[in-house]
């Protein structure tokens, strides 16, 4: 049976080897040293204030026609440069670490025998053991669901320590002060807080890290902001955190801390069962051997090459990533380093990108059984959404809604953009970021959230085209203009904004129809249906230039550049199933060349994904495979099994860990309403194996594919809580399409004879 945990034999020497554990707000990172231990502790809303607050998008609603006529006349620079409002190149409010738990032996430190550290993607729990002759020591820590608060235990035949809590992080910023103390009691516990400030301005005040230490067999005092520990043969300590303005108060977050249980048994109970559910549900099985899975993960990253996606690697990275996906999901989805980080200053930020990361980061959860995953994605957009409207209102006029490129979390304007970079033009945005919903939508058929969430804001992502799209071009065709394909221009002329974006072509279609048939299956908005039909009708078709390949602009002289990271214009083919090789097939041949054609730029890890993602709907086994390997065969996977950003551990980011369960899934696996897909793309090294608890958009869940090639069978169990027929295609099948009929909570087994 595939092994569900890592381990390793020497401590971390850097933050990013940190083993990691979290709730979706709390998130730790485990150095594992046996002497001279520390926990990074993060929470998902520490963001340092900025000059973002405040920012509104451009009032430039008034110059649209001006800019369309530009645009329309090949004067893209100066479109952009009109419709920018001049401003200068803002970020958001970068996300940071918070306080570090150091615990530091004072006596009797000596030689480390049988060191392990583990991370148990079980139960979410970070254990390190190690012995000193025949004397154990361990500890072990989680982050609770139940309990929201971060849990450490140390445990052996005499522990003394230095506890305290700092701010000793590199890169923070001087303006931002720490404060600490500790404080203890006659029982045997004592308290610590880690007060860290803002500099003043808006969002002043800060956060907080209170720790409640309970000790037994010894004895605590207080020295500074110390606790030090003697003679104990257990300490446990609690940890909550807290940011907001005004400053949060110290006292209730100790009090809260009081409340709880100090038996670490206890609330792991608690925790395990909820966290375990929710992670047990799949797995993914290629054959690897006992030894092979039983690696320590240094021996199992160095596995991998540039040529052959190694069975036991993937099932290691299929497990770590939905372990990390769910762990930093919960308050918020996961920001381009999921939940964790160990040092100020993180790229980009360290938030949400929305042009594509945080789709790829996403795209897993519901197909791979967390389904819950999908209402922190949903309560971002939610508390954004009267942000997405105000940017439609003052950049174009319209009702309707208009999302930015970026979030910190916090709100969602449209302010990051300058003359050069158009991100006003990006009118893709709000279509893009619901179809993650739509999607859990399809697979689970919760009517009752496409009621009351998903369809209203369907219906505004409609409107706002039907606002929009009021030029028309020779043959009648409506025209999106000003437009733009994140994050790269045409190859020809000046300016990186154009006419008829290929990605917000796809959006603008699948926006009017979604909208048409959620509306349709509503009963509601009866009177707009047929006006959003009739104008998806309007719409130009796609564009194939004159070298067979799908272009990015859907408008004469516009030519795709051939080298970047980006690959907006596929959006038709992943996530949409817009083209595909059996409805589309001609466009389906065009979208693969251009996936051939477009460069890799500085290869990073989203693009790569993003193109798996591609070759796999496009039934192209061999280059999804290609791209996989892009990540596994140029060391990108950091010890904790999170991954960087580019080759050679550059970066810390969370887009590849997370991404790559949903990429085996649809190398496995494809659906879409009526149709499930067996293995569309697997690469020929993964000859037998099995992936277990996968949801579908066909409605269907699959229980279990199990496949062998050399035996010449695939073999699927279906679910579904209505009757229903679907389809099955298997390409490699001797019986290539068949109708499956499932009766409500059925099991059904099928057999395909493989050729």
């Amino acid at each position: 049976m595939p092994v569900h945990s890592i381990h390793d034999t020497q401590p971390a020497d850097r933050w990013e080897d940190a083993f990691l554990s979290g709730n979706g707000e709390y998130g730790i990172m485990v150095f594992g040293h046996p002497h001279r231990e520390r926990i990074v502790h993060n929470h998902h809303r520490y963001v340092l204030p900025n000059e973002s607050l405040g920012m509104r998008p451009p009032a430039v609603a008034d110059r649209l026609e001006q800019v369309r006529d530009l645009a329309l006349a090949g004067e893209r620079e100066r479109a952009q440069h009109e419709f920018s409002d001049g401003r200068a190149m803002a970020w958001t409010q970068p996300f940071h670490p918070g306080h570090v738990l150091h615990m530091d032996v004072v006596a009797g430190e000596g030689p480390v025998e049988r060191y392990r550290r583990v991370t148990d993607f079980t139960t979410g729990e970070v254990r390190v053991t190690w012995s000193e002759g025949d004397r154990e020591w361990a500890r072990r820590a989680f982050v609770s669901r139940t309990d929201a608060v971060a849990i450490v235990e140390i445990t052996g035949p005499r522990i003394d320590l230095a506890i305290r809590l700092s701010g000793e992080l590199p890169g923070r910023p001087a303006e931002v002060t720490f404060t600490t103390s500790a404080e203890a009691g006659a029982d045997g516990e004592a308290s610590l807080t880690a007060v860290g400030m803002y500099p003043p301005g808006p969002g002043a005040a800060g956060f907080v890290g209170a720790t409640r230490a309970v000790v037994t067999g010894g004895q605590v005092v207080a020295d500074g902001d110390t606790v030090r520990v003697e003679g104990a043969t257990r300490v446990v300590l609690l940890t909550r955190m807290d940011r907001s303005v005004p400053l949060p108060r110290v006292d209730a977050l100790h009090a809260g801390l009081a409340e709880l249980s100090a038996d670490y048994d206890e609330l792991l109970s608690r925790h395990a069962p909820v966290h375990g559910e929710l992670y047990g549900r799949a797995e993914l099985d290629l054959g690897g051997s006992g030894s092979e899975r039983s690696l320590p993960v240094g021996e199992l990253i160095a596995r991998a090459d540039a040529k052959t996606l190694d069975g036991t690697l993937t099932e290691a990275l299929f497990h770590a990533g939905r372990y990390l996906l769910l762990s930093s999901s919960g308050v918020l989805p996961p920001r381009l380093t999921g939940l964790w980080l160990g040092e100020w200053g993180a790229a980009w930020s360290g938030d949400y990108t929305t042009d594509a990361n945080i789709n790829l980061q996403m795209a897993g959860a519901v197909l791979t059984g967390m389904p819950e995953l999908i209402a922190p994605y949903a309560a971002l957009i939610g508390g954004q959404i009267e942000d997405w409207r105000t940017n439609a209102r003052s950049i174009y006029g319209t009702r309707g809604i208009l999302a930015p490129s970026r979030t910190d979390g916090e709100h969602g304007l449209l302010f990051h953009l300058n003359d050069d970079w158009p991100w006003t033009m990006w009118l893709a945005g709000a279509d893009w970021l619901l179809f993650p919903l739509y999607e859990y939508w399809q697979a689970t058929g919760d009517d009752d959230f496409l009621a009351r969430t998903l369809a209203p804001w369907l219906v505004e992502a409609a409107v706002f085209f039907e606002d929009f799209l009021t030029r028309e071009d020779s043959d009648g065709h409506v025209v999106l203009v000003p437009s733009y394909s994140p994050e790269v221009g045409p190859r020809n002329g000046r300016g990186m904004s154009g006419v008829n974006a290929t990605m917000d072509l796809a959006a603008a279609r699948h926006a009017l129809t979604t909208a048409a048939d959620v509306c349709t299956r509503l009963g509601v908005e009866q009177a707009a249906v047929d006006r959003w039909r009739a104008l998806a009708e309007r719409l130009p078709p796609y564009r194939v230039d004159d070298q067979g390949a799908l272009a990015e602009w859907a408008w004469p002289g516009l030519e795709t550049a051939d080298d970047h990271r980006h690959i907006s214009h596929l959006h038709p083919v992943w996530p949409l199933h817009d083209i595909t090789p059996d409805d589309t097939p001609d466009l389906a041949a065009a979208a693969r060349e251009a996936l051939l054609r477009r460069g890799d730029e500085n290869m990073s890890a989203h693009g790569s994904l993003h193109r798996a993602l591609v070759a796999a709907r496009l039934k192209d086994s061999e280059t999804a495979k290609e791209n996989v390997l892009k990540i596994v065969g140029r060391n990108m996977v950091f010890r904790s099994l999170m991954t960087s950003h580019n080759p050679d551990l550059e970066i810390y980011n969370a887009d590849a860990a997370h991404c790559l369960p949903a990429v085996v899934v649809e190398m496995l696996l494809d659906s879409r309403p009526g149709i499930v897909e067996l293995l569309p793309a697997r690469p020929p090294e993964w000859r037998s194996g099995s992936l277990r608890g996968i949801a579908t958009r066909a409605g269907v869940g699959v229980d279990e594919l199990t496949w062998d090639v050399t035996e010449g069978f695939a073999r699927v169990v279906l679910t579904s809580p209505l009757e229903r027929d679907v389809t099955l295609v298997c390409r490699d099948g001797a019986d290539r399409r068949q109708t499956v009929h499932l009766q409500p909570r059925t099991p059904t087994t099928v057999t395909v004879r493989l050729v």
